[in-house]
């Protein structure tokens, strides 16, 4: 008689979480000194949001999303953004086909898991738009057709916060669709040692394979993960000092634009997934804490007075942190 399969257990919310643990350990195979980064990364994909990474050229930005997929075993596409870049060559176009006499649909790059748009303030704001159907709907709409894009599907978007010559800043209505925008630091020393130490040894890291990665959680993984998250508890507490937060934003002298509605529910989300993932099925304010800057800093905009006197929107948002009152 054949063997009879033993069908695969489904993950539970522990596995699932224990999973997404793991990934840290992995993704450190390849990328040295990034945890909170890792983590960021990892809660977007638990709220189903996407992430802009801005740090200077050569801080393992496009190497952290590779490894990232590596671990998760996701489809992932790469484009670099350039200023003769179309729309086209983001969401794919019609094609004619001599052979059948009829046009058919060719899918561009943003037809996988995770896309990766490299120095996306390179390109003109037609073709950086190309890309909001995709993150807000999750389809491409060609010819009048609705296609929708692969489950799961994240936008991680790179640009270089020291260098504006020939760019085109994102727009207040793009920004705002990024569940997170992280700032990537340079190294610290020691970290910067282990890094020159692995390339001594022979680390590529254009082969992650030769690094050992490999996937550590699937997306039945990530599955029961968002389905735990979406049952984790918020008090009445915690949602007033959520909006206590945004509300405060857009009173500050500093800025001209303050949190919308929509950046006081994405820290909802984040600080959800930040307290599964820390074990807990319940929000505390540490965790609103925790992802407050990550979550709202792209959503506000400094006077440009403020700008002149060396302001920026992470000090804001934490003077704001450091004057509410914390619920008990």
């Amino acid at each position: 008689m054949p063997p009879v399969s033993t069908p695969t257990a489904e993950p539970t919310a522990d596995s699932a979480r224990a999973s997404l643990e793991a990934l840290r350990t992995e993704i450190a195979k390849a990328v040295v000194g990034q945890d909170p980064a890792v983590t960021s990364l990892v809660v977007a994909l638990l709220c189903r949001g996407h992430v802009l990474l801005e740090g200077v050229p050569g801080v393992a930005k496009t190497l952290l999303v590779r490894a990232l997929s590596a671990t998760l075993e996701l489809d992932t596409k790469r484009v670099q953004f350039t200023p003769d870049l179309m729309p086209s060559d983001v969401t794919g176009s019609l094609v004619y086909d001599a052979r059948n006499a009829e046009f058919s649909f060719q899918p561009g790059p943003v037809f996988t898991n995770l896309l990766l748009a490299d120095e996306i303030n390179r390109t003109p704001p037609k073709t950086q738009a190309s890309l909001l159907e995709a993150m807000e709907e999750r389809q491409v709409t060609v010819d009048g057709i609705a296609r929708p894009l692969p489950e799961p599907f994240l936008v991680a978007a790179t640009q270089n916060p020291v260098e504006y010559e020939g760019t085109y800043p994102l727009p207040e209505a793009q920004l705002d669709r990024f569940l997170l925008k992280l700032t990537v630091p340079l190294p610290a020393r020691q970290d910067e040692i282990d890094i020159l130490a692995r390339h001594a040894d022979g680390f590529s890291p254009r082969d992650l394979n030769a690094a050992g990665l490999r996937p550590v959680a699937s997306a039945a993984d990530l599955e029961a993960a968002r389905a735990a998250v979406a049952k984790t508890s918020v008090s009445h507490e915690v949602t007033g000092y959520i909006v206590d937060i945004c509300r405060a934003t857009r009173e500050s002298p500093s800025l001209s634009l303050g949190v919308s509605p929509r950046g006081a529910t994405a820290l909802l989300s984040t600080s959800r997934a930040w307290a599964w993932l820390t074990g807990r099925d319940y929000v505390i304010p540490d965790d609103v804490k925790a992802l407050a800057l990550p979550t709202l800093r792209h959503r506000v905009q400094l006077r440009p007075e403020a700008e002149m006197e060396g302001v920026t929107a992470d000090s804001v948002i934490n003077a704001v942190l450091a004057h509410l009152p914390v619920p008990r």
